[in-house]
């Protein structure tokens, strides 16, 4: 690996990290629920930004840098699979199995759209 890009993917992620901190305590502070709304919120709208991310770098219009800051740094350490799990296992021990059903598939079928409408927009820019 290039040390630029290494650089570039650290740079992403410490901008990343903090991001998806500040996003899930604005939304769980708002919102008085036992859904993961913030998690939902961040990885649905990670999703989206890595699609368009993914479609302007298939349409020959994002170099490898900014796509190694943006895709792999930022969007890596902005969206967060283990606390969806995490937050979903919660839920089943909870007791509350519909909820935790409606966390996955939500998260697969939102995300999913989300991911494909952004490589859409990507293609299309």
């Amino acid at each position: 690996m290039r040390p630029l890009l290494f650089v570039a993917v650290a740079g992403g992620g410490l901008v990343g990290a903090p991001s998806r901190y500040l996003v899930d305590r604005a939304i769980t502070n708002r919102f008085d629920s036992d859904l993961p709304w913030g998690t939902f919120t961040i990885n649905m709208t990670g999703s989206l930004l890595l699609g368009i991310l993914t479609g302007l770098s298939l349409g020959h219009h994002l170099p490898a840098i900014p796509e190694a800051l943006l895709a792999t740094g930022f969007c890596g350490a902005y969206t967060t699979f283990s606390t969806f799990t995490y937050e979903t296992v919660r839920l089943i021990e909870d007791g509350q199995l519909g909820e935790a059903a409606g966390n996955v598939m939500g998260s697969v079928v939102i995300g999913l759209a989300a991911a494909a409408a952004g490589v859409a927009i990507g293609l299309a820019i």
